[in-house]
């Protein structure tokens, strides 16, 4: 096959799991188990196939396996557009985080141009109830996926932001002080927003041409107060005819790191944070989905899918709806759940792994389909 795919992972010392070997093919993966077993550890696992820290956010030490402590790895081959890497990122113990591509050294950048990973983790269920930080946070993982460079920007502005906050506790007042910074911040501030507004446009497309049983989303950008300038020259002025009040509060008020995500269940007009738990859950299957979908046009392919405990939450017809989508879709979505039941509506058109833990230690089992 051509699309994008995951043949084999291996994991060391990473973890619950001091070695897991997944022979996999492009079909979607069900990995089933007791809780505290390693599932999600593998999802993990393969969401450092991507640029960032994966869908815990967690830094490199934090992936070893104790009491060893020997560092990590993880190892994967990687069908894409129909070449095949080998894809390696591991740190050595408290050391940082390493990437090779085919047996060289690579920047996670790198690993975002030969490959794409989305997920959905229960952590994320609260998205629209809580502060705007999860929203940016979504926004940006959706964003990266379109544009792999996102995150250089991303890193580009916050860094000069955290100088520029120092200035402003420091109370500096000389504008000679600010000028570069502002200037940093406002190059990198309007490549950002740009990559954000595109992966909202996307999103808004990839629904609207969808036949999809998920409810639709009408996805918007807004930013506390004020409206913020799109441009490098605005944001730079802006940034400049704002130091007073910096000043004042000590932090930069205005930006990019202000911007929230507003969503609204189109069909009934109500603003997602008001809606049902269930239909709170059901606008984020129908995000990723349409995430995945306006890749597959892009790019020419479907990414990968982790989708944490997704079936949980569901009944038996939403169940099998989504993986229906999925299977049209063509993506290889790596699923978790207790037990084999909650995907007996994908049939033969999956693999299943079981995962158990024998006193510390995940172990990894291909199953038939149940």
């Amino acid at each position: 096959m051509s699309g994008l795919f995951l043949s084999r992972l291996t994991l060391s010392h990473f973890r619950s799991h001091k070695r897991a070997v997944v022979e996999s093919d492009a079909r979607p993966v069900a990995i089933y188990g007791p809780n505290g077993a390693g599932k999600t550890n593998l999802l993990e696992a393969v969401s450092l196939l991507t640029p960032g820290r994966g869908l815990r956010r967690a830094a490199a030490e934090d992936f070893v396996r104790r009491p060893e402590s020997l560092g990590w790895k993880v190892t994967a081959n990687l069908h894409s557009l129909g070449h095949i890497h080998e894809v390696e990122t591991f740190a050595e113990a408290g050391g940082a985080r390493q990437v090779r591509i085919d047996d060289k050294a690579a920047t996670q950048i790198a690993l975002g141009q030969i490959g794409r990973v989305l997920w959905l983790v229960p952590a994320m269920d609260r998205l629209w109830i809580e502060g705007a930080d999860g929203r940016r946070r979504f926004l940006d993982r959706a964003a990266l996926s379109f544009e792999p460079r996102h995150a250089e920007s991303s890193v580009t502005y916050e860094k000069a932001m955290r100088e520029r906050n120092r200035l402003l506790k420091d109370m500096v007042r000389d504008p000679h002080w600010y000028g570069a910074l502002e200037q940093q911040m406002a190059e990198a501030g309007a490549q950002v927003l740009a990559n954000r507004r595109l992966a909202v446009e996307m999103l808004m497309s990839a629904q609207t041409e969808a036949a999809t049983a998920f409810p639709m989303a009408d996805l918007s950008l807004s930013h506390p107060d004020t409206e913020l300038p799109d441009t490098e020259d605005g944001l730079r002025d802006a940034l400049a005819d704002n130091r007073r009040s910096d000043l004042a509060a000590g932090r930069t008020l205005i930006g990019p790191h202000r911007t929230d995500l507003d969503a609204v269940f189109r069909a009934k007009g109500v603003a997602a944070r008001d809606c049902s738990t269930g239909e709170q859950k059901a606008l984020l299957i129908s995000l990723i989905l349409a995430n995945a979908r306006a890749l597959e046009q892009m790019i020419g392919m479907p990414p990968i899918l982790l989708l944490d405990e997704v079936a949980a939450h569901l009944d038996e017809g939403r169940r099998a709806t989504l993986y229906d989508e999925i299977c049209a879709l063509g993506a290889q979505a790596w699923m978790t759940g207790t037990g084999a039941e909650l995907f007996a509506e994908l049939g033969d058109r999956a693999q299943y792994l079981e995962v158990t833990d024998d006193a510390g230690t995940s172990s990894v089992t291909m199953k038939e389909a149940p």
